[in-house]
């Protein structure tokens, strides 16, 4: 397949797909979501293929999506429409989105994300649908946009945590290390970055001499356990949820902040630590 914005290869026994857009620290683009799913779906149809890898290229795994494109832009499209807004159309584009992303979650064969660098914001909803996340101890991953404009449509969080840090992470949007993410089971290692593809190829290695039907069968008894408890329903609430966040008067009062001062000072607004509802009342 013709890619744009990721690259998939496949040596022996794995494959992997790289997020191919380091001049944006692989942001999310409108191509993004679907070719993830399309080089899933190559993973899944290839006989020979054992284990996917997910990586970043470049500097780090994923900044999230575009928000060059999708929130300094003017104008309806990308992460708003013009108000009155359509909540409809709104989930419908994110639920494509989000079932792409879940592809790495329903593959038959086992996916790895590989992060370094950071995984953020839609970054980590990309690594938290693959079945492990190895990071190396220094990266971070977390979900910023938690604190306004944005709900994690995967919802994997919730699944991958105690509640209670589930809680935390998606309320507070902070960053953690892969060490922290380590000691409280989001990571399944955070090995020092010169240690890091020992630790990935340690698992691919024990993963890609067990037979694919083996592989298939024992992935899918785990997730059909996490099906049960509602998982898509879930991920339907906050993906309905994420387009509300972006339409509420502090969502739309951090999209003009961005389009008027640029996203680095809309973000040091949002983390000043001063109630967005006063940030919103001066905008009035």
């Amino acid at each position: 397949m013709d890619f744009q914005s990721i690259l998939y290869e496949v040596e022996g026994r794995i494959a992997t797909l790289t997020l191919n857009r380091p001049h944006r620290f692989n942001a999310i683009d409108r191509h993004m979501p679907k070719e993830i799913a399309a080089a899933v779906d190559l993973a899944d149809r290839d006989p020979d293929v054992h284990v996917l890898l997910v990586r970043g290229a470049g500097p780090g795994f994923c900044g999230g999506y575009d928000l060059v494109e999708f929130a300094e832009r003017k104008g309806a499209g990308g992460g708003n429409q013009e108000m009155p807004w359509d909540p409809t159309l709104d989930f419908a584009g994110m639920w494509r989105n989000t079932q792409d992303f879940m592809s790495l979650w329903r593959c038959r064969k086992p996916t790895i994300a590989c992060v370094h660098g950071s995984a953020v914001a839609g970054g980590s909803d990309i690594a938290l649908c693959c079945d492990f996340l190895i990071m190396e101890s220094t990266a971070r991953i977390g979900y910023p946009p938690a604190r306004v404009w944005g709900v994690p449509t995967p919802a994997m969080w919730v699944y991958r945590l105690d509640p209670q840090m589930a809680k935390r992470l998606m309320m507070t949007g902070d960053l953690i290390e892969g060490r922290e993410a380590a000691r409280i089971g989001l990571a399944l290692a955070a090995p020092e970055p010169e240690a890091f593809e020992d630790e990935i190829a340690a698992l691919v290695g024990r993963l890609q001499g067990v037979p694919r039907n083996q592989l298939m069968m024992t992935k899918m008894v785990v997730n059909q356990a996490y099906e049960n408890m509602g998982l898509q329903s879930t991920q339907m609430m906050a993906t309905l949820f994420d387009g509300i966040a972006r339409h509420t008067p502090e969502g739309l009062w951090f999209r003009e902040r961005a389009q008027d001062v640029g996203f680095k000072q809309a973000v040091a607004e949002r983390d000043s630590g001063d109630p967005i509802a006063s940030q919103v009342s001066k905008r009035r």
